[in-house]
């Protein structure tokens, strides 16, 4: 079988010097990584200069496996390639290459040399499975790659943009900071351990904070442009015991208090405080059309919503531009919702949740985090700011579209009652309660979603894009 080559290209409407650029950059690996791979970048030495190199741990069934590769032949603006050292194939040569084809256009390739290890270098099995895997992965980086330039052109953030932000950690702030250094600008993480230097995310830097003893590192926070608050417990993970509900209240509203306060005090405030905050907002409402004029909902999250977004009001009072983002459920096939759905849903256990009826609303990954970076940039937007895709959907249609998507049967609802019985209060608030929420401001100011359709969205997060 021996030496075997991949060939992926794709016009992209930007210049070779600004795609180049874009993969230089810190969180590179980490946008262009499918989520499907179980593939971590562990230690990254340099950037993608002629003998940096990067240690990546992936996973071959249950065996951890280490790689690592080295890059040579870097052509700034033009090329560079990464060089297998160590891993598990018997050769691995990847050229990235960036050739103008005009002013603001240039072709991507993705070039792979490669040959299989000895105990598979017989098996068309083995062949067949890199091959496929390697046309899914390149079809996923090249549209990542196209997607992210045209958001970073399209967001209107000026270069260089300095942002606080806590929850970096999560899956929203972790995927914030690799976009934010993508595009040349900075992040720096609110975390309650590590030294509060201001050294960009990439490298580890945070500023110290801990909300439940009222500390934070302000002196770290003059001159910052844009701080984003997404701190906070989760609202998924166990029962709603009176001790888990005053975590979750808590642990939103005492930390936005201390960075409102915090901020309101400083000499050189940031241009907004940009703060999470969900549709839990709405509450139960049926079939009602909810949009940020709408009043609250009843129940514990809209409470808990209401407390949240208020903790805000001396950074506010202060004169600080502030903006609540009210998230929908956030879409990641690497966390969060969706993750928890795709077993089930994968072993054809899936099904409608209750009657079917109830609205979700739902918003890409993708566009969550571009919708952190329009708030930043509209400086004419503040307050409550819904961050949905543009039309809700039925919980039976989501069922079905994520079924098609991976080719399964979705005939396995999980009753009310049950749900009921296995989560508590937590059943009817999340699963089971109907919010039909439109993005009307963010509309209004011409944000522009990538992922406006259920299906096509998560076709994209999944790699299915073509049916079989």
């Amino acid at each position: 079988m021996g030496l075997q080559v991949f060939r992926k290209t794709s016009r992209i409407g930007h210049s070779a010097q600004t795609v180049y650029d874009w993969h230089a950059r810190p969180g590179a690996f980490q946008r262009l990584a499918p989520p499907w791979d179980s593939v971590q970048l562990i230690e990254h030495t340099g950037g993608i200069e002629d003998g940096a190199r990067a240690v990546l741990e992936l996973r071959v069934g249950p065996v951890p496996v280490t790689w690592v590769a080295e890059h040579r032949d870097n052509v700034p603006g033009r090329q560079f390639t990464d060089v297998q050292v160590e891993g598990p194939f018997a050769r691995w040569e990847h050229a990235h290459r960036f050739e103008p084809i005009e002013a603001e256009a240039c072709l991507l390739e993705d070039r792979i040399e490669y040959a299989l290890p000895l105990e598979a270098v017989h098996s068309l099995i083995s062949r067949g499975f890199v091959e496929a895997r390697l046309q899914r992965g390149f079809d996923f980086r090249h549209r990542v790659t196209r997607r992210d330039l045209g958001m970073h052109a399209g967001i209107g953030l000026e270069p260089g943009q300095r942002f606080a932000v806590s929850g970096a950690s999560g899956l929203l702030g972790s995927t914030l900071t690799e976009v934010l250094a993508t595009g040349g600008h900075h992040a720096w993480s609110l975390a309650r351990t590590g030294s509060a230097s201001r050294v960009p995310l990439a490298s580890a830097g945070s500023i110290s904070w801990d909300p439940r003893k009222g500390s934070i590192d302000a002196a770290a926070l003059e001159g910052t442009d844009y701080v984003v608050h997404l701190a906070g417990a989760s609202i998924a993970d166990g029962r709603w015991s009176e001790e888990r509900r005053s975590l979750i209240r808590e642990s939103r509203v005492q930390g936005t208090r201390l960075i409102a306060e915090t901020l309101a005090a400083l000499d050189r405030p940031p241009r907004a405080l940009i703060c999470a905050s969900a549709t839990g907002w709405y509450g139960d409402r049926g079939d009602e059309r909810l949009d940020e004029s709408s009043r609250p909902g009843e129940g514990f999250l809209p409470e808990v919503c209401r407390d949240w977004e208020a903790a805000a009001d001396p950074a506010r009072e202060a004169g600080i531009r502030v903006v609540h983002l009210r998230f929908g459920m956030i879409l990641w096939p690497d966390g969060g919702a969706l993750e928890r759905m795709l077993m089930p849903f994968l072993a054809g256990a899936g099904g409608r949740m209750g009657s079917g009826d109830q609205f979700w609303t739902w918003v890409s990954l993708d566009d969550a985090v571009a919708a952190v970076m329009h708030a930043a940039a509209r400086q004419d937007l503040e307050g409550p700011v819904n961050v949905v895709a543009p039309e809700p959907i039925r919980n039976r249609d989501f069922t079905a579209a994520l079924g098609s998507v991976l080719q399964r049967p979705t005939l396995v609802p999980a009753p009310a009652p049950a749900l009921r019985l296995a989560l508590g209060a937590m059943a009817d608030e999340l699963l089971l309660a109907s919010a039909r929420v439109y993005p009307k401001r963010l509309e209004a100011t011409g944000f522009p979603f990538r992922d406006p359709e259920l299906e096509p969205a998560l076709r994209h997060m999944l790699g299915r894009t073509e049916r079989k």
